[in-house]
């Protein structure tokens, strides 16, 4: 219990869904985590620390003040956890693409449908990902509408 009592209280999303979830909370569908292999190879990524203070976003992320508002599946498609406070968003829309979404507060795990809320938080860092030939991921620059049909508040 003092695991899942720390877990919460810094806020570690993949942490604290597990352990609710193991709890029998049962609220979230059983997603598996997605491990991404990213192209790039940067030290600092989300989930580092430094000083003992917790990385948010990394280079390539973008930083969104949402101030509490939500975020929405810009697609049909599916949000896995990636890392501590990151999950994943995928779509058979747009297959060559990913979108890591970091900061969200109890994200919806799952299938979704387009415009449904994945989650809220006070800063979003998203990361637009392109799937290489060599099957890795490179981070790259996400187009506006992109990120509007992501924040969009309804």
């Amino acid at each position: 219990m003092v695991k899942l009592d720390k877990a919460l209280r810094r806020g570690h999303l993949w942490g604290s869904c597990l352990m609710l979830f193991a709890a029998g909370c049962g609220a979230q569908p059983n997603v598996p985590p997605r491990a991404i292999q990213l192209h790039q190879k940067w030290a600092l990524q989300p989930g580092a620390e430094v000083a003992g203070l917790r990385i948010s976003g990394g280079l390539g992320d973008i930083s969104i003040e949402l101030k509490g508002k939500s975020v929405r599946a810009p697609f049909n498609g599916k949000v896995q956890p990636n890392r501590e406070d990151c999950v994943v968003f995928s779509s058979s829309e747009v297959p060559a693409y990913l979108f890591r979404l970091c900061g969200l507060k109890r994200p919806q795990l799952g299938d979704l449908q387009e415009g449904e809320v994945i989650g809220s938080g006070e800063a979003l860092q998203f990361a637009a990902l392109r799937r290489q030939p060599d099957g890795s991921w490179a981070i790259v620059e996400p187009a506006v509408d992109l990120l509007e049909r992501t924040v969009r508040q309804e």
